[in-house]
């Protein structure tokens, strides 16, 4: 887990010098593989951490989970970020949302979001992400990693206006042998295999890459923002077989809090207002009644 000195500073006041943090840090078992300065795209000064987390040490693969760990151990005071999700709500909404497995999906929130110009991401943004070993792409993308990086949630972004069924169904692959991911190569599946589809067709392998038909692109005006908990059995036996190992199942294999998928995702809608002047059509969707 690689991140940044100022980005923690965000979430808990600390009170010990980098090398000070390095070392307790260590010897709680959270060991500081690498500790460098930086400078920032505005001139401050930083540092670059990069952390050994254990797989029994799921919660700590984000910002959020480091945080509650110095504070934890007295390093200073956690300071979550309170969010103010939007009350609008849209009707009907602009897209439904089915739970056709509830054992390897045991919660779906969505949130669509109009108004999109895509571009870069900020400077900082793009600093923070590169940073932490991710690509920048472009703002709604970034957005989406940049999140997952702050509180262990991954997310998925669906190009809204390319879901022509508007009706996104969790379930196995079933009958459905072939699947072209973002990458631009043909996945074979097995029935078991987790799937996100736009009614019948599927346009991502759950918590781990979404398909090629789907992505965020220059004409993308309107985007489907994906939050969800999948079962870590099923995402890592996938990604094993497929050799698909991204960061959004390295987190799905390790278990992500649940209780946190409505704070991401309402933490990628503001952003996305704030660095694609994004605005929220309605508020979260929540699935309908879970089919069996």
């Amino acid at each position: 887990m690689k991140l940044t000195l100022n980005w923690l500073k965000e979430f808990v006041d600390l009170r010990d010098a980098p090398d000070k943090l390095a070392e307790t840090l260590t010897m709680a078992g959270l060991e500081v593989e690498s500790l460098a300065p930086l400078r920032t795209p505005e001139g401050q000064a930083d540092w670059s951490i990069e952390l050994g987390v254990t797989p029994n040490r799921g919660d700590c693969l984000s910002i959020v989970g480091i945080a509650r760990e110095v504070a934890a151990l007295g390093g200073g005071r956690l300071k979550i970020p309170a969010l103010k999700p939007s009350k609008e709500k849209a009707n009907p909404p602009p897209v439904k949302v089915e739970i056709a497995s509830p054992r390897r999906c045991s919660r779906y929130s969505a949130a669509a979001v109009e108004g999109i110009q895509l571009g870069p991401s900020p400077a900082w943004m793009q600093f923070r992400l590169e940073a932490a070993g991710i690509r920048a792409i472009n703002n709604v993308v970034d957005v989406t990693n940049y999140v997952m990086l702050e509180t262990g949630q991954p997310l998925h972004a669906f190009d809204l206006d390319r879901l022509a069924a508007k009706r996104i169904v969790v379930r196995p692959a079933k009958e459905l042998k072939k699947f072209v991911t973002l990458d631009g190569l043909e996945r074979e599946l097995l029935p078991d295999d987790l799937l996100i589809c736009d009614g019948d067709v599927p346009v991502a392998l759950a918590g781990i890459m979404g398909g090629r038909d789907s992505e965020v692109g220059s004409a993308t005006r309107a985007v489907l923002v994906e939050s969800a908990r999948f079962d870590p059995a099923t995402i890592r036996r996938a990604a094993k077989r497929l050799g698909l190992h991204s960061e959004a199942s390295h987190r799905f294999e390790r278990g992500v809090d649940p209780e946190g998928t409505l704070y991401a995702l309402d933490r990628a809608v503001a952003l996305l207002g704030e660095v694609a002047g994004g605005r929220p059509l309605g508020g979260g969707i929540a699935p309908s009644r879970p089919r069996r």
